[in-house]
């Protein structure tokens, strides 16, 4: 009320000036949530509860998410997302860097503070550089903001420069960040680094050498094909498309050769080539379940149903199809049967009997291609009836992405 009274006040060549300024300084956002995307044919949203009560419960989850995960940094005016796991010496990691800049981004219009907490996020990763670019951010921090070492993990990357693009739709130009260039040299440097530059298929870190035994190694969960089309129409460079071209014919080899009957994914895919694989060894990498449908690879159902759902690419419908017959068959249809982990052959993990947001929300995403809406209505039913507490910040932040999504709030650049 006080800069209104000073606005009616001032003379109108002064009015004008400040009014030009504070347009540049923070625009309204060109895409305010909620939006009420039309997704792709095919695709479906929840219909048992109106368009409102998504909304409203979107909106009440991403409170309770910010209050809990957005954190000043130790530079005044950057901030990150709390890694809150079990390894108590981590701050952060760009995982969870680029959930929340995605995040924030698509909840810009709802929480008026979005631009400015998305600008100091984008400061912290770019004060957190990799040592072989300073483009791609260093994959965590210890509690005093240092880096754990110079290396990446691919997946933050990818979602950091999907979420530069956002913002470039989302405020424009017209501040002292350059969203679509930033996003430019940033997908430039990912296609160089992190990409096999003989397979095409996704390394897992830029510290990962073309003469490195893991050079023809992947994680399965950074196959995010609706990003890469993206950045091929952002950069104009076409060899995303083959990048996705032969991540999808890894895929498909992989399921029907290794999973025909679950359609699964494992963690880690040992020995790619173009277009055939082999699951991990145990300990590959984290755990004796490196080989299968574990904490990485629950990500796959969200990350390839992205392709059909903004794009209506019928690869992925095909992908995620095989996978949601298997899981409504071994749940009969009850989301509380969904376990923290399967086998390659869609056999529960040991001990996993537990709700596990990243799995179960994952699903329901999967669930919003093709003919499941008695069971995708289940999902969102189950899902939200669960608030933050209990889980950590990797259940709560896929889950707050997947609520955008299921709501039909999740919007791609460039449209």
């Amino acid at each position: 009320m006080q800069f209104l009274r000073n606005y009616l006040a001032c003379p109108s060549l002064l009015c004008a000036l400040i009014s030009s300024a504070v347009a540049q300084i923070s625009p309204s956002p060109a895409r305010p949530f909620p939006q009420h995307v039309v997704y792709a044919s095919g695709v479906h949203k929840p219909d048992h509860v109106g368009q409102g009560r998504m909304d409203d419960s979107v909106r009440a989850f991403y409170d309770a998410w910010k209050r809990r995960y957005i954190r000043s940094a130790c530079v005044k005016g950057q901030y990150y997302i709390w890694f809150e796991g079990p390894d108590a010496r981590k701050q952060c990691v760009s995982e969870g860097q680029g959930y929340g800049m995605i995040i924030v981004a698509m909840m810009a219009g709802y929480d008026p503070s979005a631009r400015k907490i998305y600008d100091g996020l984008l400061q912290y990763a770019r004060a957190h550089p990799s040592k072989a670019s300073p483009l791609l951010m260093a994959w965590a921090q210890r509690k005093n903001c240092r880096d754990v070492d110079g290396s990446t993990a691919t997946d933050g990357d990818l979602d950091i420069a999907w979420s530069l693009l956002l913002a470039h739709e989302q405020w424009g130009e017209n501040g002292d960040i350059h969203y679509l260039a930033e996003a430019n040299a940033m997908i430039a440097a990912i296609r160089k680094q992190e990409i096999n530059q003989k397979t095409f298929s996704v390394l897992l870190s830029n510290s990962v050498e073309q003469d490195s035994k893991d050079y023809s190694d992947m994680r399965s969960s950074d196959f995010m094909p609706s990003h890469f089309r993206a950045f091929a129409d952002a950069s104009g460079d076409r060899s995303w498309e083959q990048v996705s071209d032969n991540n999808y014919r890894l895929f498909h080899y992989m399921q029907e050769r290794y999973s025909p009957a679950a359609g699964l994914l494992p963690d880690f895919i040992n020995h790619v080539t173009v277009g055939t694989g082999v699951p991990a060894r145990p300990h590959y990498l984290e755990s004796k379940y490196d080989g299968a449908y574990n904490y990485n690879a629950c990500r796959v159902p969200w990350r390839i149903a992205m392709d059909c759902i903004l794009y209506g690419d019928q690869r992925s419908a095909a992908i995620v199809g095989k996978i949601n017959r298997w899981i409504r068959s071994t749940t009969q249809d009850n989301p509380d049967n969904i376990s923290a982990g399967y086998s390659l052959a869609g056999e529960d993990l040991k001990n996993r009997y537990y709700e596990a947001m990243c799995f179960i929300s994952s699903f329901s995403i999967a669930a919003m291609v093709g003919d499941n809406q008695a069971w995708l209505n289940k999902l969102w039913d189950y899902i939200v009836h669960f608030g933050p507490g209990g889980f950590d910040y990797y259940d709560n932040s896929i889950k707050m992405i997947h609520l955008i999504i299921l709501s039909g709030n999740y919007w791609k650049p460039g449209v």
